[in-house]
């Protein structure tokens, strides 16, 4: 693939190729547009049910109709790219996703509102997992430094996404959180046309798997709903709740035994689960998702609910952990090139929960300062595991597998994303403490043994660095 041969395999601690800098970064607008858009229309649901005239039943929609068409278009990431070329598909992602930016920015009522967002997460589904796995097959043995680089955006993009809408929506106007999407996008396929090297992908030999399209991504979908409704609903007792999680159990659990026993290669092949590397970086990189995902909701909500600040300043409260993730993300990068990912992972992740007691002990009330501590050394802890954690994933597959790879991780991120935000609204909507304070420090111990649990699969990473094949 003509994308593997733009950065040779080298020593790590040679300088990175201009070149592969200069598509690291094209691609990296893409990653950012997904990364502001997860959570910048947080922050406007009120107001943009109250001019559309929709109840907020409905307007939930503009949410979850977004992670249900990423969740759908996700799985085929990787054969699209084989089949078409990586540079075409992303591409066609990136236009997918900035049409339907526009047309959400028009939107006259709710349900075309919604219709134009699933457009968007069709386009957002594909953008992330083609555009990492260009990266990953570029970089060869620089890929942890790579990766150091081109992550910190992308951490900081939930973040920066309420604080910008929360600006928009205060200044300005909702349609402008999709509108936004427009300049930079644009920007973004002018550069990649020009800079992306062209690969004409393996066309009549790559057939698509449709029975195992038609068990995975509607399992995938119904498993996202399940969780979503249970977060919404506080439980999951629910029939809304229940049906879907199970369906989709059904589906997956034949896709599995379709993908282990079919003749077509898989969308996701299992089969890379059989390698220790791969198992466990995948497996790690579900329960930080888990971690991370949960408490991007949590932190901001007990600001908003317990210290009575409204959401634009609940957003900016975050920055000190987006701080600490750009401080360290880069430095483990090029460490993680040096000496393999498993050392950074597991002092990251320790690092990550001392920053995280001081919010199981919120019924105490401690102070400010220390709460703001508390984010910068998560964050610290965070960046600590971005880079190394992906550069675990693809250094223990061979290069022409990096695109199923890639749509295994972000597959697995998304499904851990959802189960740990689900888990941390039931357990914080269940909680029988006397004062809300003390619920969000209980719910902030399930937020902590999350990410205790990542941990055992990073213990179980090979211990040394392991050369690309």
């Amino acid at each position: 693939m003509t994308v593997a041969k733009a950065a040779p395999a080298a020593r790590s601690d040679e300088e990175v190729p201009a070149q592969l800098w200069r598509m690291a970064g094209v691609l990296l607008l893409g990653a950012v547009l997904g990364g502001l858009d997860a959570t910048i229309v947080n922050v406007g649901i009120d107001a943009i049910a109250g001019e559309l005239r929709s109840p907020l039943s409905t307007i939930q929609w503009v949410s979850t109709g977004y992670l249900l068409a990423v969740s759908l278009v996700m799985p085929i990431s990787g054969w699209a790219s084989e089949r078409f070329g990586a540079k075409r598909m992303w591409l066609v992602s990136v236009a997918l996703f900035v049409g339907g930016s526009a047309l959400c920015g028009i939107a006259w009522s709710a349900p075309a509102l919604v219709a134009f967002r699933v457009l968007q997460g069709i386009g957002g589904g594909m953008m992330q997992p083609i555009g990492q796995s260009m990266v990953a097959q570029a970089a060869g043995s620089k890929i942890g430094r790579v990766m150091g680089v081109t992550s910190i955006p992308v951490m900081l993009a939930p973040v920066v996404g309420p604080i910008l809408g929360g600006a928009i929506v205060q200044s300005l106007d909702w349609r402008w959180m999709f509108l936004i999407n427009l300049p930079i996008g644009l920007i973004a396929l002018w550069l990649a046309v020009r800079v992306l090297p062209s690969e004409p992908g393996t066309a009549s030999g790559n057939r698509l798997d449709a029975v195992g399209l038609l068990l995975l991504s509607p399992g995938l979908a119904a498993v996202v709903y399940g969780f979503t409704a249970a977060g919404a609903a506080g439980g999951f007792s629910s029939m809304w709740t229940v049906l879907p999680l199970a369906a989709g159990a059904v589906l997956l659990f034949g896709y599995g035994v379709h993908a282990l026993r079919g003749r077509v290669a898989p969308l996701i092949d299992l089969r890379l689960f059989a390698r220790r590397g791969f198992a466990a970086a995948t497996g790690n990189s579900f329960l930080l998702g888990a971690s991370l995902y949960s408490s991007m909701l949590l932190i901001p909500l007990y600001y908003q609910q317990v210290q009575h600040v409204g959401p634009l300043a609940a957003g900016l409260l975050l920055a000190p952990q987006a701080l600490g993730t750009a401080i360290t993300t880069f430095a483990a990068g090029r460490l993680s090139d040096r000496i393999g990912p498993r050392p950074l992972l597991l002092a990251g992740i320790l690092v990550a929960l001392a920053g995280t007691v001081s919010f199981t002990q919120l019924a105490a009330q401690p102070p400010g300062w220390l709460l703001t501590a508390s984010l910068l050394l998560r964050g610290i802890g965070m960046g600590m595991t971005m880079a190394p954690g992906m550069a675990a994933v693809y250094q223990s597959v061979q290069r022409h597998e990096v695109p199923r790879a890639a749509s295994a991780l972000n597959v697995l991120n998304r499904i851990g994303g959802s189960l740990g935000t689900a888990l941390l609204v039931v357990v914080l909507q269940g909680s029988s403490a006397p004062e809300p304070a003390a619920a969000f420090g209980d719910t902030f111990w399930w937020a902590f043994g999350i990410t205790a649990l990542s941990l055992i699969p990073a213990f179980l990473l090979p211990a040394a660095k392991k050369e690309p094949k």
